[in-house]
């Protein structure tokens, strides 16, 4: 199939497709005017690769996963969880940032609003 087919089939578009092409999580043949051909077990190779940035990882990071759906053994089976617990730590991590970032907001917003209380304006509120 075609690649405008795989998209419509995929539910992706044909963008996404030629970017999972470029960063090596997708292959085709082509014909001899250079158009793309896929098989039909791509169509569930792409809903693979969705799941996989759906849940926050990178090109690089789903391109060392595959080897476990490519080759499965018990050695890319316990690589892909490794890698998926990296990933999981790193989001953890983030995670933590982002709610100190934000408790320093809100110590920012509390000095900011008792700041307000007392400017001469507060008083006839």
């Amino acid at each position: 199939m075609r690649i405008g087919e795989l998209a419509s089939r995929a539910g992706v578009s044909v963008r996404s497709l030629r970017y999972y092409e470029q960063q090596g999580l997708l292959t085709s043949t082509r014909s001899t005017s250079g158009q793309r051909h896929y098989t039909d077990n791509e169509i569930e190779r792409v809903a693979f690769i969705q799941r996989l940035f759906d849940a926050g990882l990178s090109s690089r990071t789903i391109a060392d996963l595959l080897p476990c759906v490519e080759s499965p053994s018990e050695g890319t089976s316990d690589a892909a969880f490794e890698r998926m617990q990296q990933e999981r730590d790193r989001l953890t991590r983030h995670i933590a940032d982002l709610t100190d970032t934000r408790d320093s907001l809100d110590g920012l917003l509390a000095a900011n609003r008792a700041h307000r209380e007392t400017l001469p304006a507060a008083a006839g509120r």
